[in-house]
């Protein structure tokens, strides 16, 4: 668990932390419900190119366990407090 996690830290804009229960993708057919359980930080946005290939996407900031036991990694935009 990250510091800011252990820390209860969270993002105000976002009205969002750790422990909050979220809807992930609202409003759209891809739509879920769940808690979220780690917070990344907004620094670490950083694709891996390696001679013009594409080896990891950047990170996303959130790390939401689903109500189907599903772990799900989103950004601020993905989500909404319920």
């Amino acid at each position: 668990m990250s510091e800011v996690a252990a820390g209860g830290g969270g993002d105000a804009s976002a009205g969002v932390g750790i422990t909050t229960r979220v809807r992930v993708f609202p409003s759209s057919d891809r739509e879920a419900h769940g808690v979220i359980v780690d917070d990344f930080g907004e620094s670490i946005g950083i694709p891996v190119e390696i001679g013009g290939n594409l080896i990891a996407g950047p990170a996303r900031r959130w790390a939401v366990m689903l109500d189907d036991d599903n772990l799900l990694f989103v950004d601020s935009e993905d989500l909404e407090a319920e």
